[in-house]
């Protein structure tokens, strides 16, 4: 395999292109990294997969939403493929009690959060909620300046295993302080809980996050339209050098089946948000969901490539200019998955060469990953052998290609 991604994310290597097209080639893999170091287990060793209400319910969350699409999670077979986290976003709280105690809606979690957690838990699934950074919310509820080490004793004693802190009413604040906070009170608690950072990349966490939490959002919020995905693709993949086991780059969840966009559109973006090692948490409505939107959400093989423990982002390697791009993403058992991303209407045709993907010129075995077709392919080096697939408007063409020889 030729150099695709070395083990310290060497600098990207620009070679030499035609026609207008610029060629990314990618590093070569090291061997897949284990996910203890010194003998502690490393949390999220691979990208968190969950459900998070906030893009569909927004504020409208309540403990019989929360049963409900935990029972949905298992039922839909989600659980099995690797959903885990069922997370409460913004709008669960409500004051805090004389002794600085968070309260949840007493209205909307009558049971109050322990028992909610508990029924998470007991579905063999894990809990997370929300919080901020600064005084209040983004919705305007208590937030947790002030009272991190309070919020994580709380969360400990509740049972809540991800904790997803947003950056609202927080600008006079340093983002690195602010957040070790939590991961401090976090760790003082004994307990795991994985720590979302959502500050939406204003402060650069690609550069400090990986020391403090598991995720960090990268960008502003993803909206359920194409031209949102499109945008967010190109500024994650600007980062990828940032992420690996325990530390990951956080495009926003999902908003595939929330009714904004295509089947052939979701198909995609669910694809890339894989390519790209991202965090899978979804976003819709798990109760009430079409075979179709199932059947992208629970493609294990596309999943696979998400949650490879090589821990390597995908990135776009070639982009044509004029709407076509080549995303690869070296897997720990030495093949790469391979994305043809059509961005524009119509179908186009895509390519590739096994140089642009990092291999040596030979015999490859190729499947693809959405409609199960096997092929084996020789690339000999030349133009006239490149590996040739027709892309659907907005739609992609994702293998794994494996060396043969």
């Amino acid at each position: 395999m030729k150099e695709i991604m070395s083990a310290g994310f060497a600098a990207l290597v620009l070679a030499a292109c035609t026609g207008g097209e610029t060629d990314r080639s990618v590093p070569e893999s090291s061997e897949a990294p284990a996910a203890a170091q010194g003998g502690a287990i490393t949390l999220a060793a691979t990208p968190p997969m969950g459900f998070n209400t906030w893009n569909r319910f927004g504020c409208d969350v309540s403990e019989t939403l929360v049963r409900g699409i935990a029972d949905a999670m298992v039922e839909s077979g989600m659980r099995e493929v690797g959903y885990e986290y069922v997370v409460i976003d913004d709008c669960w709280q409500v004051d805090r009690g004389p002794d600085g105690i968070i309260v949840p809606d007493p209205d909307r979690f009558p049971s109050g959060m322990k028992a909610v957690a508990d029924y998470v838990h007991e579905r063999g699934l894990k809990f997370g909620l929300y919080t901020d950074a600064g005084p209040k919310t983004c919705e305007g509820r208590p937030g947790s300046l002030g009272y991190e080490e309070v919020d994580a004793r709380t969360y400990a004693d509740w049972g809540v295993d991800y904790v997803k802190v947003d950056w609202c009413h927080s600008d006079s604040l340093s983002a690195p302080v602010q957040y070790a906070k939590f991961r401090e009170a976090f760790d003082a608690t004994g307990r795991d809980m994985v720590l979302s950072i959502c500050e939406w990349g204003r402060n650069r966490p690609w550069e400090w996050a990986g020391e403090i939490g598991q995720l960090w959002r990268t960008t502003a919020d993803i909206r359920d339209n194409w031209d949102s995905v499109l945008w967010i693709l190109e500024a994650n993949n600007r980062h990828h050098e940032a992420a690996g086991p325990g530390h990951w780059n956080d495009p926003d969840m999902l908003e595939v089946g929330n009714g904004g966009m295509t089947v052939e559109e979701y198909r995609s973006h669910f694809s890339l948000w894989a390519m790209m090692a991202a965090p899978l948490i979804a976003g819709n409505d798990l109760r009430d969901m079409s075979d179709e939107i199932r059947d992208i959400l629970t493609n294990e093989e596309v999943i696979a490539v998400d949650q490879d423990p090589l821990g390597v982002q995908g990135r776009i390697v070639l982009d044509r200019g004029y709407g076509a791009q080549v995303w690869a993403k070296p897997l720990a058992d030495g093949s790469v998955a391979v994305a043809l991303f059509n961005q524009r209407d119509g179908e186009m045709d895509g390519s590739v060469s096994w140089h642009e993907i990092g291999l040596d010129p030979g015999p490859a075995n190729v499947r693809d990953l959405w409609t199960g077709e096997e092929f084996q392919h020789l690339d000999d080096g030349t133009i006239a052998t490149r590996l040739r697939r027709p892309m659907p408007g907005h739609g992609v063409v994702m293998l794994r290609v494996t060396p043969a020889g």
